[in-house]
């Protein structure tokens, strides 16, 4: 059994993710559930090692023992792609590998609604995507990607790690760069940026209140900035942002974001009626009542404007669980168990 094998059958199994691990089978997530590979010996020590082998450098070995931790993204003979993390737990190597889609989806293909479209076309501001971990918020955010590439001649530079999808230019001109390979730093590579004549940058992961600073300020300066957070809702993520400042910088971040936030995206996975998986989510637009309320520091009311903000395009999460609830693709077990309000599920 070769690393190639495992991966390739991943995708004839519809898996989003492979995990080896010592004294199990190889596992497959399928639709959110943790599969073992059909016919899969208990991965040993040694076994694992050398498939891992086969697929990194002789830098990326040391990197691996030296930090006890190692990301890269991979491409197989087939074509696939994958963004993977090695690790370590309990003295043994552990492999996470996440499946990328060879063809990006569209905006239409992973239900953004149209409200999501107008502000893709958006010129500067910061638009944010957020989630927990396996969400779908890169995928989200290639989808809009390709939407700007092929309805704009602009530069867009993407800041990720690893790189996931793989952009061809269409209109736009598009430069993708990895951490470690083509920059040493999120920090770094924000600081420089400006002189490589950006329109739209992708920051993959805002992870600290420097890389979080700079994306603001060139929110600020003319350029359209998408990034993720791991946040559950829109209020959390404003609070999530300003809390990273010190105190005396909050009421400057309360104005700057107020001014430069363009839009949160907030979604979840859910298991979908039959087989497959299906997004949930919260949508906030920086409307002028909205920035009122980030400005005098009233974020705790801002799930109010996304209850009434439907002609403005937004709505609650709640709100979406239901349409999804009421389309068939969901159960109510599901709605009602992934909701903060579950009442308004059930609410009529």
């Amino acid at each position: 059994m070769t690393i190639e094998e495992i991966f390739n059958n991943a995708v004839d199994s519809k898996a989003s993710d492979i995990h080896l691990a010592s004294n199990t089978p190889v596992l497959y997530r399928i639709d959110g559930v943790l599969k073992p590979m059909k016919d899969s010996p208990c991965l040993k020590y040694e076994s694992i090692l050398s498939l891992i082998e086969s697929i990194i450098s002789k830098d990326q070995r040391n990197v691996l023992f030296k930090d006890k931790c190692l990301e890269l993204s991979y491409q197989t003979k087939n074509d696939v792609r994958l963004r993977i993390n090695i690790y370590w737990e309990k003295g043994e190597l552990s492999l996470a590998a996440r499946l990328i889609s060879p063809r990006i989806p569209t905006m239409k293909e992973v239900d953004l609604p149209e409200s999501a479209r107008k502000l893709a076309d958006a010129r500067d501001g910061l638009f944010l995507v957020t989630g927990p971990t396996g969400c779908g918020k890169s995928t989200t955010l290639a989808a809009i990607l390709d939407y700007i590439n092929e309805k704009r001649a602009c530069h867009i530079i993407t800041l990720e790690d690893p790189i996931e999808f793989v952009f061809k230019p269409k209109k736009s001109l598009i430069s993708q760069r990895e951490l470690g390979r083509d920059m040493t730093s999120f920090q770094s590579a924000l600081k420089h940026i400006v002189r490589q004549n950006p329109d739209v940058i992708l920051v993959s992961e805002m992870r600290d209140l420097e890389t979080i600073g700079l994306a603001i300020t060139l929110a600020e300066t003319g350029h359209l900035v998408l990034a993720t957070l791991h946040t559950p809702n829109a209020p959390q993520t404003i609070d999530r942002i300003i809390d990273i400042f010190p105190t005396d910088q909050q009421k400057q971040i309360r104005l700057q974001i107020a001014l430069s936030l363009k839009a949160i995206i907030s979604q979840h996975l859910l298991p979908k009626i039959g087989a497959g998986r299906v997004a949930a989510r919260e949508i906030l637009v920086n409307t002028p009542a909205v920035a009122n309320l980030i400005r005098d520091n009233k974020v705790a009311q801002i799930r109010s404007a996304l209850q009434t903000g439907l002609r403005e395009g937004m709505c609650t999460l709640e709100q979406d669980l239901k349409r999804l609830y009421r389309l068939g693709l969901i159960t109510l077990e599901t709605a009602t168990s992934q909701a903060n309000y579950p009442e308004e599920i059930l609410k009529e």
